[in-house]
Formats: structure tokens, C-alpha cells, sequence
């Protein structure tokens, strides 16, 4: 069987977000993150993975989406690029499910934004 056989330097990127709203009781469904990307992707023409996490903190915990990016080599781009598109689904993310923070983190470094416009 032959193929071909695409190589590249791997990078990833994940955004991290929580679902309960501004640590109040209301939370978001796994089916607003996918809406959110749903949009985000068809906009831009873009791919992004959708993880359901848990976190658990102090005296608390809340279910999460971690949203990823990779390195495709089929559609290569720049890690700014990736980066530069993380974040800005991250700041939709952020806005869209009314979260005061959302992380983003690559290999080498932690993005945290916050929501100034957050309900309080």
C-alpha cells in the first residue's frame, strides 16, 4: 500500500473554558460551546476539537470545554496564526458563555483573558 506521507513541527494550542456563568448557578450545555465553534469555524473556515473537562477547585467545581488547535499539515499555518485564531474563539468563548476568564495555552506559554464586561 502506498501514501503519502505529510511531516511538519508539531504545535497545538487549547482554549479553556469553564460552563458555569460567572460562578453563579446557571451553566452553559456542551451545546453552546458547539455553537459558538460551530459559527466560529464556518465564519472562518477553520477545524477545532471540542473535549468536555471537569474542574474541581477549591470548595468547588463546574464542568468545562477544552477547544483545540493543531498543526495540520494538509493546511499549514503559522504558530502566530494558530495562536492569533485561539484567541480570538477563546474571546468569543469567553463572551458568548458569560466566563470572567478563559485560558489559553501553548507549548510555551499561558494566555489568560478576562471579561471586564462580565456579569458581576
Amino acid at each position: 500500500m502506498e501514501h503519502k506521507i505529510y511531516i511538519m513541527r508539531a504545535y497545538n494550542v487549547q482554549i479553556w473554558v469553564g460552563l458555569q456563568q460567572c460562578y453563579n448557578q446557571k451553566e452553559h450545555s456542551m451545546d453552546d460551546v458547539r455553537k459558538i465553534c460551530d459559527k466560529w469555524v464556518n465564519e472562518i473556515g477553520d477545524c477545532v476539537t471540542i473535549t468536555p473537562t471537569e474542574y474541581r477547585y477549591v470548595k468547588g467545581h463546574e464542568p468545562g470545554a477544552v477547544i483545540g488547535y493543531i498543526q495540520y499539515p494538509r493546511f499549514p499555518r503559522t504558530r502566530k496564526e494558530i495562536r492569533r485564531r485561539a484567541l480570538t474563539l477563546a474571546d468569543r468563548l469567553m463572551k458568548g458563555l458569560h466566563q470572567y476568564r478563559v485560558t489559553v495555552t501553548t507549548p510555551y506559554k499561558s494566555y489568560m483573558l478576562e471579561n471586564d464586561l462580565a456579569d458581576k
